[in-house]
């Protein structure tokens, strides 16, 4: 299935029919509280799944909501399809129980980390995260980003202000971290975001 960037996937509050396979994009899970705010909780990117936490949980809802954050193709397997697979091969099931364990680890420590990080160091933190699957290193050494979201949505995954994290990133600039033009992001020395991201004395 193709989704094109801004589109839903799924909303918090749907029943969980399956789960989905990301093949390509990157995919923005959001989570709305009582009061109607809405905050952005992972990043979900190629060759990872969709959903499983839910299909795997006492919960048959949606505990967030999924959209497309760039042009997106996903593999949509059906409940139906899904729990047969898990009964007649423990291993798969095993599979999914550890990347529940692995998420659960990363989340916590991600947690950990941004908690004891000013704003400027979660906006370098984030660039590490993305590095990954959107940095290209071109000719002269140097890294570009190209960002899969917009300011508002990395200042909902840093967990500031959207006026904060402009003042994050014109420090950044200034002192030659990052450099941002719309949203591509020229790092020209990996060790100085590196540097960002160091536990606080």
């Amino acid at each position: 299935q193709r989704y094109q960037k801004g589109q839903r996937i799924f909303l918090q509050g749907n029943p969980c029919t399956g789960l989905y396979a990301v093949r390509e994009g990157t995919i923005l899970l959001r989570r709305m509280d009582i009061h109607g705010n809405s905050v952005i909780v992972r990043m979900v990117e190629p060759g990872q799944t969709l959903g499983y936490r839910t299909f795997f949980s006492s919960t048959p809802f949606y505990t967030a909501s999924a959209e497309a954050s760039t042009d997106c193709t996903l593999c949509f397997v059906s409940r139906e399809k899904v729990a047969p697979l898990l009964t007649k091969n423990p291993r798969v099931t095993l599979a999914f129980l550890g990347r529940l364990a692995d998420d659960l680890e990363s989340a916590e420590s991600c947690r950990l980390q941004f908690s004891n990080l000013p704003v400027r160091g979660r906006v370098a933190q984030i660039l590490l995260l993305l590095k990954h699957n959107h940095g290209t290193v071109i000719d002269n050494g140097d890294i570009v980003i190209e960002l899969p979201m917009s300011r508002q949505n990395l200042a909902e995954m840093v967990g500031a202000r959207p006026e904060s994290v402009s003042r994050a990133i014109s420090s950044l600039q200034t002192e030659n971290v990052a450099h941002f033009n719309g949203r591509q992001v020229l790092i020209p020395d990996l060790d100085l975001v590196l540097d960002e991201v160091e536990p606080c004395e």
